[in-house]
């Protein structure tokens, strides 16, 4: 992987946005409403997961996995996981 990728989705008010820096060494974030919730230093081949919360009364918390490919020919996919359902999260051309 020698690019970043950058996965989003509109839930409600609020956006989940999800950047994977470039090749093995590169962070990945989770931002809420463009604020970073967390970050992982470093990723590789198999599965990462983060955690955040939307911002609401109560809070609703959610999980994304993001699943690297071990093959560096084919993307990495993202996956939301909130109120107990999972939802792609399709990839977003950075302008």
């Amino acid at each position: 992987m020698e690019h970043s990728y950058h996965f989003h989705l509109d839930k409600g008010d609020h956006s989940i946005t999800v950047n994977v820096g470039p090749a093995r060494s590169g962070e990945i974030e989770l931002l809420v409403n463009g604020k970073v919730v967390a970050c992982q230093p470093g990723h590789g081949p198999g599965t990462s997961l983060l955690t955040g919360e939307l911002p609401e009364e109560p809070t609703r918390p959610f999980r994304v996995r993001i699943r690297e490919p071990h093959l560096a020919l084919f993307k990495p996919r993202c996956t939301l996981e909130l109120d107990g359902v999972e939802q792609p999260m399709p990839e977003r051309p950075v302008l």
